[in-house]
């Protein structure tokens, strides 16, 4: 099989010719439809997990169908139309194993990090952690929905938004945009925050009611002003700064989500946050229960992100592209 390989920190992919694994107890062989590109795949590369395991092949936002099967597998079965995402497995029995809450394990594994991942025409996925697509999802567009739609979703629920809520999203770029879409359709009013007025149209084309640009405004200032603050912000921008300059946007027993953030430490400023009772914080992608909710939300309500199909070959520049901020929607690495 083709794959790519991240082969130390700081190196270039290498794109090269692998057997075909195959599947152990408990795992399925996956045929690689798609592939999306996440800026998760770039912070690899980039050495930002110190837990990776080098060589790996990158990639968590897999769409597929079962090739195969391993021992002690009965479902999904061979033919089956699924998805991979972020959580590769977990220890299966501490208490938020149990609880359906494997994202939070703290024995987990994430794909295309410390286990093999979907830059390949073939991949190894453990069964319980594989996902059945809804029947009609186009396997290209829905790739996106197994990392940034299971964290754009989650975090809006994850942070209590309900019909009706005051909802800011902070960077619409592929988190951001599925969030705001999400959030919408959950029957929220939305507002945008980004970073310049070029933004404005594409956040109303979304359903956004405001666009806050912070290259002209305090953008704390802007939401407090939307009638009395935002009930839940969302950060999905790679900057922890970017999120912590709103806080003083939300409305009293408001919530500051980060699903997105930078390398630089979180700062916050205590008295009003004890004063408004504030909450603060982070969500991670989700478990697998999460990631079904997503995609059946997704498709119920026809959302979607927009893509670009690539081939294999032009994942190295995809990365380049997200690295120097040149890219625009969400590439997909494209097996058909």
């Amino acid at each position: 099989m083709h794959a790519a390989i991240a082969t130390a920190v700081d190196a270039p992919l290498s794109l090269t010719e692998r057997d075909v694994p195959e599947p152990g107890f408990g795992e399925v062989l996956v045929r690689v439809t798609a592939c999306g590109v996440c800026f998760s795949d770039l912070n690899l590369v980039r050495g930002h997990y110190p837990f990776a395991r080098f060589p790996v092949i990158p990639g968590h936002e897999i769409t597929g169908v079962v090739e195969a099967t391993g021992p002690g597998v009965t479902s999904p079965a061979v033919g089956t139309a699924v998805g991979g995402q972020f959580l590769y497995d977990s220890c299966g029995h501490c208490d938020y194993c149990v609880r359906g809450e494997q994202i939070l394990c703290s024995a987990k594994r994430i794909t295309g990090v410390v286990a093999d991942g979907g830059y390949a025409e073939y991949v190894i996925l453990k069964a319980g952690f594989v996902t059945e697509l809804p029947s009609g999802l186009d396997p290209i567009e829905a790739a996106p929905l197994m990392c940034a739609g299971i964290t754009a979703f989650n975090g809006l629920r994850q942070g209590g938004v309900r019909a009706g809520s005051r909802v800011a999203v902070v960077g619409a770029g592929g988190i951001g945009a599925l969030a705001v879409s999400y959030a919408v359709a959950m029957g929220a009013r939305v507002a945008v925050v980004g970073r310049s007025q070029e933004g404005a149209d594409a956040a109303k084309e979304l359903g956004a009611e405001l666009f806050v640009a912070t290259q002209d405004t305090d953008p704390a200032e802007a939401l407090k002003s939307w009638e009395g603050g935002a009930n839940v912000i969302l950060n999905a921008a790679p900057s922890t700064a970017a999120g912590a300059a709103t806080l003083g946007g939300l409305a009293p027993d408001g919530t500051l989500v980060f699903c997105g953030y930078g390398a630089e430490p979180l700062q916050l400023p205590i008295q009003p946050m004890v004063l408004n009772r504030l909450h603060v914080m982070a969500s991670p992608s989700g478990s697998p229960h999460d990631l079904r909710d997503a995609l059946a939300f997704s498709a119920s309500h026809g959302i979607f992100p927009k893509v670009t199909p690539i081939r294999l070959d032009e994942a190295p520049a995809a990365l380049d592209a997200m690295a120097a901020g040149r890219s625009s929607g969400r590439s997909v690495i494209s097996f058909v």
